[in-house]
């Protein structure tokens, strides 16, 4: 038999799908429920993509130019920020895993993940990581050499920067932000019983009016941001698979068969959508891993592997020692203007567009891992790999260009889709090498498009539970959006327009970021106190040496071992509800109200057993409510009891939960004494509780007693 803990939250949230709650009450067909459409979001953000669509094909030039003015002003007035910004979100994200927050799961504290590790990594990486590691893996490392930001190009230190700079664009920093927004809104969604939507991860500091207008106006900014974000990774991919169309079988390049790659894609999502997150995202992303890696065995073995290994082993020790100055380095005093607008600054401000679509996907994945396992793996294993992709490639890029081959430097460099390719052809096997990274390709351009449209469709739906998905039609109308809008974008002015776009669509939302921070850091804070009322509460009634004289009265040790084994059935389960619940919570109910208090108690039967379960609540006056509810669940009965047994044999426990989150210990086979002293005992931590919350003033705005973070979510 399981005991608590005391280390799972109180707060709302979801909870899990086999815990018996007030589903014939007050979430009666939560679970069945369709999604339904948020009107302002969906409409808003729809019609506000097709004008800007719309304003790009019919005036390109004047597009252009609008774009481009934007753009000039953020990096003469707001560059700075960029570089300060991201820094701060990276510090935060360590110190939170670092911190005693770290043990918090993304879920109840008893929950397990939902995907194994392996498919969980490759999600985390496939998902956050699209076309483009290939488009930057040779281009990044030669234009930096050929025209490194500072110093002399063509040297050996600019050999080394030129990997360095590239890894720093796709390492840590921007893996930071994923992180940021995935520990949050999987903290909101599965621990607070909030929906799985950027604005859940503000509740902390707007409350209730997360389901209001403001609400609205968070998310419809997520989606504006996060569709020209992955516009340019589609806007990348389909450049460059055209060109390895044309390199291996003669498609012509052009927008007509630009065009009809993103029709290929769209009908693609199409398929994933009605196959689900298990079997459409999950499969695609274990397919881009598996042959990412044979691609990247491919050139290491044909190439020189000890001169290849010798540079990731030197790129990987210069990357750790140059991070700190680098990640800072906004080149105050000679400013590289046009490499910052191409290069980092761009980056960033894609990290950030990107940062709420991969946050809610990685949270959506990611249940039932504490937010230490989360970000240490969000931060190490894509680095990992994409440092070994961008070592392996890049460092083979230079060597060709250093030894002698300019023509393929300034083909890498100016034009970057054919710089992938190109390379390849210094090797052997050249039609399996480019077939394989076509092939490669089309599935991380088909990855980002089919998790981009799962994560708009569900931004714009209210959906019943976190774990459940918008409706495919949905699904397939944001896939039909983001390509329309690529192409809108391709006839502007190709990757470099796109690119301009999201260092603009970027800024507002890094905003945003900085107080799903702050939200974050309080509601982490009221976790904290909850950890420490369950320390600092008085000894639990059964430790008191008059409890211990009258349980062994009652209740002999071969009773206590008794119950220890036993593993009740459904008849034995429906007596201990009649027998002893009912009565213990009549009880404290009864006292609680002659102490004057406003006390509650409440009886129903749960759909799936049949067995009574109930609750009592005791009314705190504006703070959080005390909530004890105990009920049933079914298990499959261990191979371990002591008796003989089928596999399908199930018996009943019962389960403690606390404001609607399961605590995960059984109290079936206590006496009506115990019982009360069980419900008395998470009553005292309770009261400690809002007393360290009132102390400590959590939440200044917030009325005596609790925080905004711990008070039932109410939808307007």
């Amino acid at each position: 038999m399981s005991t608590n803990d005391g280390q799972d939250d109180q707060g709302p949230r979801e909870p899990d799908a086999e815990v018996p709650l007030k589903a014939p009450k007050d979430e009666a067909g939560a679970e069945t429920q369709k999604s339904r459409l948020k009107p302002v979001v969906f409409f808003g953000s729809a019609v506000l993509i097709l004008a800007i669509s719309i304003w790009a094909i019919i005036t390109p030039a004047g597009a252009e130019n609008t774009i481009g003015v934007v753009v000039g002003w953020i990096t003469e007035n707001l560059g700075w920020y960029y570089f300060l910004v991201t820094t701060i979100y990276l510090v935060f994200v360590v110190y939170i895993a670092a911190s005693r927050y770290g043990g918090i799961k993304l879920g109840p504290q008893h929950s397990t993940p939902d995907y194994s590790l392996f498919a969980w990594a490759t999600m985390l990486f496939a998902a956050g990581i699209g076309i483009d590691l290939m488009f930057f893996s040779v281009s990044g490392p030669v234009s930096h050499y050929l025209a490194p930001p500072e110093g002399d190009p063509e040297t050996v230190e600019a050999a080394r920067q030129s990997v360095v700079w590239t890894l720093l664009h796709y390492g840590i920093t921007g893996w930071a932000m994923y992180a940021l927004m995935g520990m949050a809104l999987g903290y909101f969604a599965f621990r607070k019983r909030l929906p799985l939507a950027i604005r859940s991860a503000l509740y902390p500091l707007i409350g209730k009016r997360i389901h209001g207008r403001l609400g609205d106006a968070v998310d419809l900014a997520a989606i504006v941001g996060t569709i020209f974000g992955i516009s340019v990774s589609l806007g990348i991919g389909v450049v460059q698979l055209n060109f390895g169309l044309n390199f291996l079988f003669g498609v012509p390049e052009g927008l007509a068969a630009q065009i009809g790659l993103v029709v290929v894609a769209v009908l693609m999502v199409t398929v994933s959508a009605v196959a689900g997150v298990d079997k459409g995202i999950r499969r695609l992303s274990e397919l881009n891993l598996i042959f990412a890696v044979i691609l990247m065995l491919y050139i290491l073995i044909l190439d020189n592997p000890a001169d290849l290994l010798n540079g990731l082993v030197l790129n990987i020790g210069d990357y750790l020692s140059r991070f700190p100055a680098m990640t800072l380095n906004t080149f105050a005093y000679d400013q590289p203007t046009e490499w910052l607008n191409e290069w980092t600054l761009f980056f960033w401000a894609w990290w950030v567009a990107w940062a709420p679509f991969v946050g809610l996907f990685l949270a959506r994945i990611s249940r039932g891992r504490t937010i230490r396992q989360f970000v240490a793996a969000t931060l190490v294993i894509p680095l990992l790999y994409t440092l070994t992709f961008l070592s392996i490639f890049g460092n083979s890029a230079l060597n060709t260009v250093r030894a002698g081959n300019t023509e393929f430097g300034l083909i890498a460099m100016n034009t970057p889709e054919q710089g992938f390719y190109t390379l390849l052809s210094e090797y052997p096997g050249l039609m399996f090498s480019a077939g394989l990274a076509t092939f490669v390709g089309l599935l991380l351009y088909v990855t980002s498009a089919d998790s981009g449209a799962l994560v708009m469709a569900n931004l714009s739906s209210r959906l019943p539970t976190p774990t459940t998905d918008a409706a495919p039609w949905l699904r397939i109308f944001w896939s039909v959006a983001i390509s329309v809008l690529t192409i809108a974008m391709l006839i502007v002015g190709g990757v470099d327009a796109l690119s301009n776009a999201t260092i603009i669509m970027g800024l507002p939302f890094s905003f945003v970021m900085l107080l799903i921070i702050w939200s974050l850091y309080k509601a982490l804070r009221v976790e904290g106190f909850r950890q420490d009322a369950f320390r600092t509460t008085l000894t639990p009634f059964l430790s008191d040496r008059s409890a211990v004289e009258s349980r062994d009265a009652r209740s002999t040790w071969r009773q206590r071992l008794k119950r220890t084994v036993n593993f009740p059935n459904h008849r034995s389960a429906a007596r201990f509800a009649r027998e002893v619940c009912r009565p213990a919570l009549d009880e404290v109910t009864a006292e609680l109200r002659e102490q004057g208090l406003e006390a509650s108690s409440e009886e129903w039967a749960d759909d799936g057993t049949g067995i009574s379960q109930m609750d009592l609540k005791v009314s705190m006056e504006g703070s959080e409510d005390f909530v004890y509810e105990i009920g049933p669940v079914v298990r499959p009965t261990p191979s371990f009891a002591m008796r003989s047994l089928s596999w399908n044999d199930t018996y009943v426990r019962f389960e403690v939960s606390l404001g609607g989150s399961r605590q995960g210990y059984d109290v079936m086979g206590y006496t009506k004494e115990q019982l009360i002293s069980n419900i008395l005992d998470e009553y005292e931590r309770h009261l400690e509780f809002l007393r360290l919350s009132r102390e400590a003033s959590v939440s200044p705005g917030a009325s005596e007693g609790g925080s905004e973070a711990d008070r039932p979510p109410e939808e307007d």
